[in-house]
Formats: structure tokens, C-alpha cells, sequence
């Protein structure tokens, strides 16, 4: 008897935990999972805000060593630079309204630059302008992935907490990418984006090279038997070049059998960095200016477009140039080279190496300099990593 006792004294007390927990338990979880993610966003807030602040510093370590507090005020007011799309319930005239946005963007940026930074070069004021933009980004979504950690906070809201924390890996990656991208940018190296204009260089050999557009580079020469006009945007300084209008100016004053883009593209998980896929139209990115004006210049006159990709992720496109991607130049050549060749079509064939000029010059013999400081570059970072690895391993990382 006393043994059963004990047994339902012991069960009795048992189920009552259990109901006093079933009915705890609403109330408790949700606090759970609060705390949970708002631990998650803070960490996340606290690591980007790190990252934008050695985003700042590699900028500014390029205008001066010993920078002054006004610089530093200065460059902290630009990275707070936006810029408001245009109305766009009304389609008719919107590439007209982005271009101008872009073209007032980049008067206010190489504005502000030789501001701050007279004593620089044209080509280092260029890689200054293009590492001041990933900054500015980098900033953005710090103070984005901020925002949604205090809307958390304020409105104590676990359901939203959850769901912000699912996307911070995204976040997170894109932005090491960015910071690297940065620091690639500000000091001219050649970036994932930058293997259009590799090409280019290569092509165009030791062709005689004028400015066509603002910032646009045409060369002439014989391919394959074929008259072929070379397009890339002036380097090596970072730039993106006016590539839609001097495609545009070449067609309607010359006769034109193909247009031909060489471009990085976005590849899918799965896919092989460095991978070349071809097809037809037009290979530009960006907001879809430059695109726009090859597009219907070549429905107008009836050209067939060409298009040779080299696959990378997104945020291998805007870090260091890797290995795969400087690789994959060789065979988006020969691509070129088939391409040109297979043409049936009388009349000349344009060529566009599209992307980034970061640390890409003009010719062959710049391209060659270019591969061998990706080669540098990829030495140092790797040296870097294995360095960072084993300060992690001694204080036990």
C-alpha cells in the first residue's frame, strides 16, 4: 500500500506539472522566440555597422594617410547619398528619365570627389567614385538590417523577428562581398565584373583606341577576315562607360551585320564559376539604360544580337577577381573569335566588353598587366586568410 501510494502521489504531481506547462507554455514561447531573434538581429546589426565603418576607412585611407576631421565629416554626409527613381506609372519616356538620374548621379560624385581629393589622378579619382558607391550600399543595408532590428524591438513582435532573421545569412554574405568589393574598387583592382572589359582588351590588341563617348573607348581591327569595331569603357580607372550611345552612333552611321556583347552574368547554384554560356540579345546589366538603346537601335535596322556570358554569383562579381573567373577570359575570346567567324551578314561587327574597367586598361599589353596583378591580388588574399585562420585558431575561434 504505501509503495502504491507513493506511485499516485508521484503520478498525481506528474500530471500537474504537465498541465501547469501546457499552460505556460503559450505564454512563454513567444518571449522565446522574441529574445531569440532580436539576439540574432543585434548581432547582425552590430557585425554590418563594424563592416561599414572599415568600408569608410579603406576610402579614406585612399584620399590621406592622416585624414582631417573634415574629411571625415564629409565622407560620412556622402554615404548617406540617394538617388529617387522616377515615376513610373506612365512608361512612355522612362529610359529618358534614368538616364538623366544617372548622369546627374555621376556629375555629383566626381564632383564631391575632386572635392576631397584634388590631388589624386583622373584613373585613382575613378577607383575612388566606384569604392564610394559600394561604400555607400554597404551603408545602406546596415542601416536597413538596423531598422528592422529596433521595428522588432518596438513592436515586440516575434512572427517578424523569425522572418527577418531567415533572410541575414543573404544579407550577411552579400555584405563581406560588398566590403571586399570596396576595397578591390578603391584601390583599382580588377573585380568579377571587370572580365567584359578584359576581353575587350584583349581584343582590341595593339589597335589605336579613341573615345567615341564620354568614357567609351572604340578600336578597329581586322578579325576572322572581318572588319570589327571594338567597344569597352575607358580604364583602368572604374568605370562603366556610355556603352548604349556609342553602340547607337556606330549603327546609324555605319553598316552593321551583327552586335556581339561580352558580359559576367549571374549564374545558379550549381553552376561552375567561369562557365561561358552564349545566346542571343543584348548582355548589358545595370538598370537597363545602355540595354535599351542597343535594343532598339537593332530592331530598327534589323541587326542580329549576339550575347557571351561568364557565369558568377552575384557577389563574386563585385570582390577580387578569382582564379575561375580570369580563367574563363581565354575561352570567352574564342567564343568572340566563333561568333565573328559564323557571320554571314555583309557589313562591320560591333563587339562590346561590357562591365566594370577596374584595373582593366585599353589594349593587349594592359590586359597581360592586369592578369598578372589578379594573380598578386589573389596571393595577398590568400595569404590574408591563412593568417586571419591562425590568429582564430590561437585565441580559440
Amino acid at each position: 500500500m504505501p509503495i502504491l501510494n507513493q506511485f499516485g502521489e508521484t503520478s498525481y504531481i506528474h500530471w500537474i506539472f504537465i498541465i501547469i506547462l501546457f499552460i505556460l507554455l503559450p505564454l512563454i514561447q513567444p518571449r522565446i522566440y522574441l529574445a531569440q531573434a532580436l539576439w540574432r538581429l543585434e548581432q547582425s546589426s552590430t557585425t554590418l555597422e563594424e563592416m561599414t565603418e572599415s568600408g569608410k576607412k579603406i576610402v579614406i585611407k585612399k584620399i590621406s594617410k592622416k585624414p582631417r576631421k573634415e574629411l571625415q565629416n564629409a565622407i560620412n554626409n556622402f554615404l548617406e547619398f540617394f538617388v529617387i527613381t522616377p515615376v513610373s506609372l506612365d512608361p512612355f519616356g522612362i529610359m529618358k528619365k534614368l538616364e538623366h538620374l544617372m548622369i546627374l548621379e555621376e556629375k555629383r560624385f566626381k564632383y564631391f570627389v575632386k572635392s576631397i581629393a584634388p590631388h589624386l589622378d583622373v584613373e585613382s579619382q575613378w577607383d575612388l567614385i566606384m569604392g564610394l558607391s559600394g561604400a555607400i550600399t554597404l551603408n545602406q543595408i546596415t542601416k536597413i538590417v538596423r531598422h528592422l532590428t529596433e521595428l522588432v524591438r518596438k513592436t515586440k513582435n516575434w512572427q517578424l523577428g523569425m522572418l527577418y532573421t531567415m533572410q541575414l545569412s543573404l544579407i550577411e554574405s552579400l555584405a563581406k562581398a560588398l566590403l571586399k568589393g570596396t576595397e578591390a574598387l578603391t584601390n583599382g583592382w580588377p573585380i568579377g565584373d571587370s572580365i567584359g572589359n578584359l576581353v575587350g582588351a584583349h581584343l582590341i590588341g595593339n589597335a589605336k583606341t579613341k573615345e567615341i563617348e564620354e568614357d567609351t573607348l572604340l578600336a578597329r581591327r581586322k578579325i576572322k577576315r572581318k572588319d570589327v569595331l571594338i567597344i569597352k569603357s575607358k580604364g583602368p580607372g572604374g568605370r562603366l562607360g556610355k556603352l548604349g550611345k556609342a553602340v547607337e552612333k556606330l549603327v546609324k552611321r555605319e553598316k552593321i551585320a551583327k552586335i556581339i556583347t561580352v558580359d559576367a552574368a549571374a549564374k545558379l547554384e550549381g553552376e561552375k564559376t567561369g562557365n561561358i554560356a552564349e545566346g542571343v540579345g543584348v548582355a548589358v546589366g545595370g538598370i537597363g539604360v545602355d540595354r535599351a538603346y542597343i535594343e532598339n537601335i537593332a530592331v530598327q535596322k534589323g541587326i542580329p544580337l549576339d550575347s557571351i556570358v561568364i557565369k558568377m554569383s552575384q557577389e563574386e562579381a563585385i570582390q577580387p577577381m578569382k582564379a575561375e573567373i580570369l580563367s574563363a577570359s581565354g575561352k570567352a575570346l574564342r567564343a568572340v573569335e566563333d561568333s565573328i567567324a559564323r557571320t554571314k551578314e555583309r557589313g562591320k561587327i560591333i563587339v562590346v566588353g561590357v562591365g566594370n574597367s577596374s584595373g582593366i586598361g585599353n589594349n593587349k599589353k594592359d590586359a597581360e598587366e592586369a592578369e598578372k596583378k589578379v594573380k598578386k591580388i589573389l596571393q595577398i588574399l590568400k595569404a590574408r586568410k591563412e593568417e586571419k585562420r591562425k590568429f582564430s585558431w590561437l585565441i580559440g575561434e
